[in-house]
């Protein structure tokens, strides 16, 4: 099946479980998530593919095994395509609307990896100059330390970047009219190719 866009009852369906996680609502209005969010977000980035890489669409529910959060079901459906682990391209469908993302989100060994890699003057620099020249419609996000990471200086001429032990660049999109058409395609792949070189960037630094 061709992507035609997200139906209101995807927004609809989201709406519904944000006021009632339960498995009660879940099991009530299984097949607007099946038909409404899960069948065109598969369909969504199949037609990203052929340009971006297998994608993976995330299942809905929560891992809530060392969570004091216990409600069961995530209040997004989340689909990424991986360029490295921990690597690659997000889109987000939920209540309000669309998110598109690329960057970095595994932090642990790979954190020093990036620090290493922003310290130095040539790779650090490059990877300056692409969140810089990045549309002013991205926000940079990320894990970040509050004031600064052991053993570097707070004078450091990258010191913000040098605060990240993830970071990512994202756009929301409000569900205006396009949302419900095949014009979601365009949006995501314009908005993905915008965050190749960051993408890029951080495949090679943290491989």
């Amino acid at each position: 099946m061709a992507f035609t866009g997200f139906p209101d009852e995807a927004l609809l369906f989201y709406e519904g479980l944000i006021a009632d996680n339960s498995k009660a609502y879940w099991t009530a209005n299984k097949h607007l998530y099946d038909s409404a969010v899960k069948a065109p977000m598969q369909e969504l980035m199949a037609e990203l593919a052929d340009e971006f890489g297998e994608p993976h669409v995330f299942r809905p529910y929560r891992d809530v095994r060392f969570s004091k959060d216990k409600t069961p079901y995530k209040d997004h459906q989340g689909a990424y395509v991986a360029k490295l682990d921990g690597v690659g391209y997000y889109v987000q469908v939920d209540a309000d609307g669309l998110y598109v993302a690329g960057g970095w989100w595994a932090s642990g060994e790979m954190t020093h990896r990036f620090r290493a890699a922003v310290d130095d003057d040539d790779h650090g620099g490059e990877l300056e100059k692409i969140v810089a020249e990045l549309p002013g419609r991205y926000a940079i996000e990320g894990d970040r330390v509050k004031t600064r990471p052991r053993g570097v200086s707070l004078d450091h001429p990258r010191i913000e970047l040098m605060k990240h032990r993830t970071l990512y660049a994202g756009h929301r999109f409000e569900p205006d009219p396009w949302f419900h058409t095949a014009e979601v395609t365009q949006r995501v792949r314009a908005a993905w190719r915008e965050l190749t070189p960051l993408v890029d960037w951080l495949r090679v630094r943290l491989s």
